[in-house]
Order: structure tokens, then C-alpha cells, then sequence
């Protein structure tokens, strides 16, 4: 067994490494710049924690949130490695003293903020210290052209060319489309980088939109249909969050909340009982959520559609770190494409950028929202529409999508199609989506009559079409290329070269529509036995779903067991063992420390700390 194998068992208990981590890992330990972009629980934190281990100086970790630092340092602690963490949540007396041990090198790992990379008391550290590598964690935040640019993380270039020797330079990501990529390699001057994309698929997420009339009544149904079980519910504003969680204490759910009008306090407490599993759900605006390590997250609702693909994927993404089948469910209203569109053109977050610069940060954004909003109306796979916009190409079927689980007929929307792009012609591309609907299907409103618009060759040309139909081909047409529309604030439809061939009734236009298309399914618990086989059979690792009613019961008593020793420690249950594990457990039923070590992520030192009582507990069970 070669060395990076040997710390992956003895400090984190795994006997392999998951797809691309090795490789990663090698790449770092052979001393070349590495970039790993993997999706959410894909486990990126072993990639650069094994090699720390494994090098001779210390590792510094840049990462952007608090929560992400100690979620991150507990668990090392726990596993046995000495880390530490470097952030505003300590006070002047910690900072110090924990800079203190730092000298001393009692920490081979170090989180570390970027804001206090270039501070004198830091650079007096760095400075005199033996920095092996410099991690930059969620890497998409040095660029302003990815979906959570920090200024601050600016500041890692300059720290890093202050340093007398210039360390080995990792960087990882979740979410990033190859400009943003490329981006972060410029930015960060990665020298040669070995870089590894493990593709973003997360085959054992089934993901689901719905459009309901009452959104809230729809995920009350959900909620039921999954009770007992930990998930998230991310809405758009403060607001969305506090009315949601009080109809949600309101009708007896375990419900907590986060975002950024809460105290510090409220917001910390709040955010322990969801993780330490005293709340099952937890209702919170996008400031929650990153490095947030809760591996039972059975689902994702997206009350709000967010602003863009990263972000949703990053968020959804929480679900089933576990490996275990989870769920994540949109719930789109047209109110959410206006809500984000106030956001982007009120953006205040890039006040250090020039004019010229937030324009076209403004003109991205926008042009996400709209990839977003087309993810809401496709009725193609979504899993496929999520990868092909991170530059992946699929079967365009995953089987475990409410898209691919719904029965649909191709249906022929030439005519429709001719008519709406007939209309953008004939008005000289001069106005949005709306008013082109509303000239087709011969609305008599202020508006169309001051535009004239009543008065276009194609007014009430398509009539009888309901006007759901009119915006599904109208989506279809911008979503395939054959209508473009502007990246400013006023959206405005235009003509491209894929339009002549429809003007022309050269191009037939094939759509695949949902045969009840007309009343959309309120949310079930998404889980026909179809998609119970595609979850099982795509979900990686071992699954408690055919459990016999005995291996139950000791699951039962090993998260009894657990929970009672994360309350002893003060720690989240799962920095104990994950879910997964304890599976595991169950399934090999372990009598000795031999059997023991073979369960996947229970490594020497959690045994010598856990092992022996988790060992009688799976030994009363079998008495």
C-alpha cells in the first residue's frame, strides 16, 4: 500500500479513493500546480488533506466562510490531524494564541480567510513558516465572471509573492463553466496545472421542477411524504424565509431558519440545530449552505428559482452527499425571474469594479438568469441540461428526473412557431417576449394598443392557442437558437440565422410536450418504483433500502448511539460517522476491531475513540 493510501485509511477509514481524488492527490505530492473541479460531495477536501498530511511543512487553506473553516477543522480534529482555523469569529486573544501554535508548528493544516493573508501579524507568520502548498477552496470566487466573485479573494496572488518560497498551488471548485476555469488559472498564475474534472453528475440526485398554483401547499404535501428526514428549503429573500418557516412552526414542523437579518448568535445556534439534527428542516436564504458537511440531507426545495445554474446545482447539491438516493425539487413562479432581475440590476456587491466592468458582470448575470429560467420550461432531461451547461454531453435520459419519468408526445409547433417569429420580424425586433405573446394571441390591452402593436400583420393570428402553449414555444425558440434575446435590462427578442429557414416553412419545429401538460402534478414524493430502481441502481455505495426489518432496528441503535456521543463531544452526529457508515456497519455486522477497520470511514484513530462501543452495540443487537 503506498503512503497517500495508507493516511486515506488510517485517518479518514476509506480503503479507496473515490473517482479523480488519486489522481489529484498524486498530481499535488509530485509537486505540480493542481486544479480539481468535482461536484458538491464529491469530496474535495481529501484531495488536498491527504497530501498535507504527507508533506513535510504546513498547508494553508483559503476559504471564504466561516461556517466552511470549523465545519472542516472539527472534522480533521476528530479524524486526528492537528488543524486550526484563522477568521473574524475569534477574538484578538484566540487569533493570537492560535497564531502562536502556528509558529510553533503544531498545525499541519491551516484555514485561513483571504482578507487576513496579507495582514501583518499573518505575514509575520507566513513569512518565517514552512508553507508546503496554499489551497484555494471554492477557487470560482476569484472570478468576477463566476457566480460569487469575493474582491478579497484577490488578495491570494498578492500573499503568495510576498512568500521567500513559492509553495505547491492547488485549487478547487464545484461549479464552474470552462471560461470560468480558464479564468481561474489566469487569475491565480497556476504554473503548468494538472487539471482533473471528475464531471459533474450526481447520479443519485433525483431532480424535479414544478409550477404550482400554491407553492406552499404543494411543499407541505412534500414535507409530509418525508418526515423524520433532514432537508433544506432555500427561498430568495429574508422575507420568503420568515413567512415560510412561521407557516411551517405553524403546522408542527422541526423547522429552523437562517439568513442575514438574524444576530450572529441566532444565526449560529440556529445553524448547530440543524446540523446537530435537533431541527430537521432548515429554512434559509443562499448564505447558508457552503461547507456545510451534513452528509443525511435527504432533500433540496427551492422555494425561489435562484439566480443562475451554479448556484442551484451548488445549493441542490447538498442533498445526498452520502451517496444515498436524495431529492431536489424547484418550485418555479414567474414572480422569481422579476424578483432576480431587480437583484442583478441592484447589485452592490462589486463596488470595486469599474463601470465598464460591473456592465458586463450585469450583462452575465442576465444572461444566466435566462439559462436558469430555460431549465424551468425544458421538457428534456434535466440532469442532461445541467450537465451540457457545464460543458458535459449525455444520453438526454437519466431516468431519474421528473422530465424523463413523465410521458410526453413530440408534437408538431411549426405553425406556432412561424407565426410568433413572424411577429418579431414584422415589428422590426423591437419589443420583449410579452408583448409578442400578447400581439399573437390578440390581447386588447393600453399596451399593445399604444405599441400598434394591434395593427401587426400577425394580431391574433394564433388566437386559439393558449397562451401557456405560445410561452412553451416561445421558450423552446430562444432555448434552441432560433429567436435570440438582448443581455440589457429591457430583453428584447431578436432574429437569427436559425429564423429565415421558419419564416421561410423550411424547418419543421418539433417540441416534446407533456401529454397533461395543462394541470402540472402537485409534488409527490417523486418516487414511483421506476424512479426508486433508477436511484438504486445510479446511487454509489451501499443503501439501507432493502434492509431487513432487523438491520433496521440496529441502524436505529447505532444513530441512538451516535447522537449520544456527538452530545458528549459537543459535535455534529455526522463528524462522528457519516450515515453511510453506520450502513456499512449494519451490513457487516462487526465483532472485532479487524471487522471493524474494514467498515468504510472508520479509520484507527475513530476506532481507538469509538470503535469498541459501537462494536457492543452491533453485538447486543445480534444477541
Amino acid at each position: 500500500m503506498n503512503e497517500h493510501s495508507k493516511v486515506l485509511k488510517q485517518y479518514f477509514g476509506y480503503d479507496t479513493f473515490r473517482e479523480g481524488q488519486e489522481e489529484l492527490v498524486e498530481s499535488i505530492l509530485s509537486g505540480q500546480d493542481t486544479f480539481g473541479i468535482m461536484p458538491t460531495g464529491a469530496g474535495k477536501s481529501i484531495c488536498f488533506q491527504v497530501p498535507a498530511l504527507i508533506l513535510k511543512g504546513i498547508t494553508l487553506v483559503v476559504s471564504p466562510l466561516i461556517s466552511l473553516m470549523k465545519d472542516q477543522v472539527e472534522g480533521l480534529n476528530q479524524a486526528g490531524v492537528h488543524a486550526a482555523y484563522l477568521n473574524s469569529s475569534l477574538t484578538a486573544g484566540q487569533y493570537q494564541k492560535a497564531l502562536g501554535y502556528a509558529k510553533e508548528g503544531r498545525y499541519k493544516i491551516i484555514y485561513v480567510a483571504p482578507e487576513r493573508l496579507v495582514t501583518e501579524h499573518f505575514l509575520d507568520f507566513a513569512l518565517q513558516a514552512d508553507i508546503s502548498m496554499l489551497v484555494v477552496d471554492e477557487a470560482h470566487c476569484v472570478s468576477q465572471w463566476g457566480q460569487d466573485f469575493r474582491p478579497s479573494y484577490l488578495k491570494i496572488v498578492e500573499f503568495i509573492q510576498k512568500l521567500p518560497v513559492r509553495p505547491i498551488i492547488s485549487a478547487f471548485t464545484a461549479t464552474a463553466t470552462k471560461e470560468v476555469r480558464d479564468d481561474i488559472i489566469d487569475i491565480l498564475l497556476l504554473q503548468n496545472p494538472k487539471v482533473v474534472t471528475t464531471g459533474f453528475d450526481r447520479p443519485n440526485l433525483y431532480f424535479a421542477v414544478q409550477a404550482p398554483k400554491d407553492k406552499y401547499a404543494s411543499m407541505k404535501n412534500f414535507l409530509e411524504l418525508h418526515a423524520g428526514q433532514s432537508g433544506i428549503v432555500y427561498c430568495l429573500t429574508r422575507k420568503y424565509v420568515e413567512e415560510v418557516y412561521e407557516k411551517l412552526m405553524k403546522d408542527g414542523f422541526s423547522v429552523t431558519k437562517y439568513h442575514a437579518g438574524l444576530s450572529d448568535g441566532e444565526r449560529k445556534k440556529n445553524q448547530e440545530d440543524f446540523i446537530y439534527s435537533r431541527s430537521e428542516i432548515m429554512v434559509a436564504t443562499n448564505a447558508f449552505g457552503m461547507g456545510i458537511d451534513k452528509s443525511d440531507v435527504r432533500f433540496v426545495v427551492h422555494y425561489n428559482m435562484p439566480k443562475n445554474m451554479e448556484s442551484y446545482y451548488q445549493e441542490a447539491g447538498r442533498a445526498g452527499r452520502d451517496g444515498e438516493a436524495a431529492e431536489c425539487v424547484l418550485l418555479y413562479a414567474g414572480q422569481d425571474v422579476v424578483t432576480n432581475q431587480f437583484f442583478i440590476e441592484n447589485n452592490n456587491e462589486n463596488q470595486e469594479l469599474d463601470e465598464t466592468s460591473r456592465r458586463m458582470v450585469a450583462e452575465r448575470d442576465r444572461e444566466r438568469l435566462r439559462k436558469m429560467t430555460f431549465y424551468c420550461f425544458t421538457n428534456e432531461c434535466l440532469r442532461d441540461y445541467t450537465l451540457r451547461y457545464f460543458g458535459e454531453y449525455g444520453s438526454n435520459y437519466c431516468g431519474n428526473c421528473c422530465n424523463c419519468l413523465t410521458q410526453f408526445e413530440s408534437t408538431d409547433v411549426t405553425e406556432i412557431a412561424r407565426g410568433i417569429v413572424g411577429c418579431v420580424e414584422s415589428s422590426r425586433q423591437r419589443f420583449g417576449t410579452n408583448v409578442i405573446i400578447d400581439t399573437v394571441h390578440g390581447a386588447n390591452t393600453a399596451k399593445i394598443r399604444n405599441y400598434r402593436m394591434d395593427g401587426n400583420p400577425h394580431y391574433g393570428e394564433l388566437a386559439k392557442v393558449p397562451v401557456f402553449r405560445l410561452r412553451q414555444v416561445m421558450n423552446h425558440l430562444q432555448l434552441y437558437g432560433y429567436l435570440n434575446v438582448t443581455s440589457d435590462e429591457y430583453a428584447i427578442v431578436k432574429l437569427t440565422e436559425k429564423s429565415v429557414p421558419v419564416l421561410k416553412g423550411e424547418e419543421q419545429i418539433v417540441m416534446k410536450l407533456a401529454k397533461e401538460q395543462e394541470h402540472p402534478a402537485k409534488i409527490k414524493g417523486g418516487r414511483d418504483e421506476k424512479a426508486k430502481r433508477g436511484r438504486k441502481e445510479a446511487a454509489a455505495g451501499f443503501s439501507k433500502e432493502e434492509f431487513s426489518e432487523r438491520e433496521e432496528r440496529l441502524f436505529g441503535r447505532l444513530r441512538a448511539l451516535r447522537t449520544e456521543i456527538a452530545r458528549e463531544e459537543n459535535v455534529p452526529p455526522y463528524i462522528v460517522f457519516s450515515d453511510k457508515t453506520l450502513v456499512h456497519m449494519c451490513i457487516i455486522k462487526p465483532k472485532t476491531k479487524e471487522a471493524m477497520l474494514t467498515v468504510s470511514g472508520v479509520g484507527e484513530f475513530k476506532y481507538e475513540k469509538y470503535g469498541e462501543r459501537f462494536l457492543g452495540c452491533v453485538r447486543e443487537e445480534e444477541i
